[in-house]
């Protein structure tokens, strides 16, 4: 791995340990979503110095909420507020719910607030953000636009081939998209589902073809 290049990286398709591995070997940042780690790396791999990479987002050093600490006016920022069973909790007593699940668009909210170091932002302004785009219906833009999201190269490879009318043709769409996808991983091309993928891989999929 001491050879790879900017343009073999960009080409391969990297698991996040693997990210970490990399950045812990070039002493970069190894905290981080993938979109982050990927970030130092194509930092350093264009030749900027490792000494002037720094963490997109600063880990929190206080000690974390319990759920009873969370209020509305519990800042996102260095106060101990993280999504993890303490906030799922308040949150599921927000909303009114047995079970919460984490939104992108909250986990969007929070990183933007965590990268520019907002120390004012409250759980209350990300829940008033959060409904705002849902209610005003941009939220899909909002997740499709992050760099985030384009490291979920597998799910947006199945999304794509279940969207495409040549997955009509088979019994066992997910079996015949993790297939395809293994070519796609290996290979130097983008990671992406193309319909061409079908006919180039037919001999392999064809048994999930329906009668």
């Amino acid at each position: 791995m001491s050879q790879l290049t900017l343009t073999k990286f960009k080409q391969k398709y990297f698991y996040k340990t693997e990210l970490q591995d990399l950045c812990r070997q070039y002493g970069l940042p190894t905290s981080g979503t993938k979109a982050e780690l990927n970030s130092y790396l194509e930092a350093f791999l264009s030749g900027i110095p490792k000494d002037q990479i720094k963490p997109t987002r600063k880990k929190q050093k206080v000690r974390q909420l319990t759920a009873d600490e969370i209020t509305l006016t519990t800042p996102i920022v260095d106060s101990g507020f993280s999504f993890n069973d303490a906030s799922r909790q308040f949150f599921a007593e927000y909303f009114h719910v047995d079970h919460f699940s984490f939104k992108k668009e909250m986990a969007i909210i929070k990183r933007a607030a965590e990268a520019r170091r907002d120390t004012q932002m409250t759980v209350g302004d990300l829940i008033a953000q959060y409904q705002d785009l849902t209610s005003t219906k941009q939220s899909q833009q909002l997740v499709s636009q992050t760099a985030e999201e384009n490291t979920y190269q597998w799910n947006n490879f199945v999304r794509a081939f279940c969207q495409d009318t040549v997955s009509q043709e088979f019994d066992s769409k997910l079996k015949v998209a993790a297939i395809l996808w293994q070519h796609v991983k290996s290979s130097t091309k983008p990671k992406e589902f193309t319909p061409d993928l079908v006919e180039i891989y037919a001999a392999e999929i064809n048994q999930f073809r329906k009668k």
